[in-house]
């Protein structure tokens, strides 16, 4: 729903392009986490002067020295960034004058009742107000709700700074489409989708992205973009559901669900594949889909689909442990309470160090509670720390990997199948292992033969 522009907010925008054009211009970005980041990365690396922004003292400071908190970020890059002279990191706000542009990359989490939390972006918000000026231009990147920014972010930038959108400064959405520890696609080669409710500010998104992303997809407002965001996900997590619910049903029927996958996808049209594992994680799929529901409900539409993916992958952790509590009585003679398990991989996907609403976790605490004596081994995480959701396990350190410390579990449960694990001695050496992702299935037939898929 495009907005009426004055020539005097023509003229802002026109000045705002050129100055993109030139590398005159500042870009501030908030949030230098997963998706903040490798974007201050990029328009540094694209000859912006940058300034990154982060709540956290410890972050900020991290950087300075020229260390990396993310693990698929070379410590080499933040280094470079300090040293340029280009790039100022800070938790003070007030630095936003010195920027022409403001990118929000601040998390939007799920409350306890599975509601939108904004809370982050309210305060991001709040902080931005009285420090915005003429000509800026904002633009959100956290995934949300439609209608968030037009109603939400600008109702608050307005009242915080006395300005108008689309007469002082301009906003427009850009979701963030990141996905960490990916060789293949980064900050700079996902295309990037901008929504904006006027040409100018359009066309102010549109050069800010075109100046760092190898192609821009423009789409007619905020609304339309915060709806691309939410359907790229809910659309993985309707699949994976599907998987999970396949892979239920052909263990039953002894059929490999993986096998089945693999041949599956030889069909070169109509099939895209999705693989199964123990639930789902990480900041975008398990949250997502929510944010349609919460919002759908305000327009009397029950989303059946959506809600009914979510409790399938949800429940998958059930289903898993209730296979490994099986296997240890039938192949081991072992009640669950008193039995030592490995939990092998506690990031929610492969190769990376992110935990967040990682199914590992959820395995830990329902082990746990059935009284087994649980540890866990992950190279990308050495270390546990704090989650929203499980923080009683913060502090806990992985176990080093070696045969004799294997020999010391009676059952390990494959829940991340990161390449740097040794799988084989795995299996080798533990007397059961409970495999959620098929990283056994490269393994000789009498290896396999040891495994429990789960």
């Amino acid at each position: 729903m495009q907005t009426e522009e004055s020539p005097e907010f023509e003229a802002l925008a026109a000045a705002f392009v050129g100055r993109v054009g030139r590398r005159e211009a500042a870009v501030g970005i908030i949030g230098l986490g997963y998706v903040g980041l490798p974007l201050l990365l990029a328009f540094h690396a694209s000859g912006f002067r940058t300034f990154g922004f982060d709540i956290d003292p410890e972050k900020i400071a991290r950087l300075e020295a020229g260390e990396s908190y993310i693990h698929h970020i070379a410590p080499e890059r933040i280094a470079a960034l300090v040293a340029s002279g280009r790039s100022v990191l800070t938790t003070d706000y007030s630095r936003l004058s010195d920027v022409d542009a403001i990118v929000i990359c601040v998390p939007t989490p799920l409350t306890t009742y599975r509601d939108p939390d904004m809370s982050f972006v309210t305060a991001t918000a709040t902080a931005i107000a009285p420090h915005l000026a003429t000509g800026h231009l904002v633009t959100l990147e956290s995934t949300t709700y439609p209608m968030t920014s037009e109603d939400l972010l600008a109702a608050i930038l307005e009242r915080g700074s006395g300005l108008k959108q689309g007469r002082d400064f301009a906003i427009a959405y850009s979701p963030e489409r990141e996905d960490p520890g990916n060789p293949d696609f980064d900050a700079t080669t996902i295309p990037k989708v901008v929504g904006a409710d006027s040409k100018a500010a359009g066309d102010m998104a549109e050069a800010l992205y075109a100046a760092v992303s190898q192609r821009v997809v423009r789409v007619p407002s905020m609304r339309t973009a915060e709806a691309v965001k939410l359907t790229e996900n809910v659309f993985r997590a309707v699949n994976i559901a599907l998987v999970n619910e396949l892979k239920v049903i052909f263990d039953k029927m002894g059929i490999d669900v993986f096998e089945v996958i693999d041949a599956a996808k030889t069909k070169p049209f109509g099939f895209m594949p999705f693989y199964p594992g123990p639930g789902i994680g990480g900041h975008c799929i398990p949250v997502d889909p929510f944010y349609l529901t919460w919002k759908a409900r305000e327009f009397g539409i029950h989303t059946r689909f959506i809600e009914l993916a979510g409790e399938i992958n949800s429940g998958m952790p059930q289903w898993v442990v209730a296979r490994l509590v099986e296997a240890l009585s039938d192949r081991l003679g072992k009640p669950i309470r008193g039995a030592r398990i490995l939990v092998v991989g506690l990031a929610y996907k492969k190769n990376v160090d992110d935990v967040r609403e990682s199914p590992s976790l959820v395995l830990m605490e329902m082990l746990e509670e059935r009284g087994a004596i649980i540890d866990y081994h992950d190279p990308f995480v050495p270390v546990m720390r704090r989650t929203r959701k499980h923080g009683e396990f913060e502090g806990r350190r992985s176990i080093a990997w070696s045969r004799t410390a294997l020999e010391r579990y009676d059952a390990a449960l494959i829940a991340t199948d990161h390449d740097a694990v040794d799988i084989q001695m795995l299996v080798e050496t533990v007397p059961l292992v409970v495999d959620s992702r098929g990283a056994t299935r490269k393994l000789s037939p009498e290896l396999q033969a040891r495994v429990v898929r789960a």
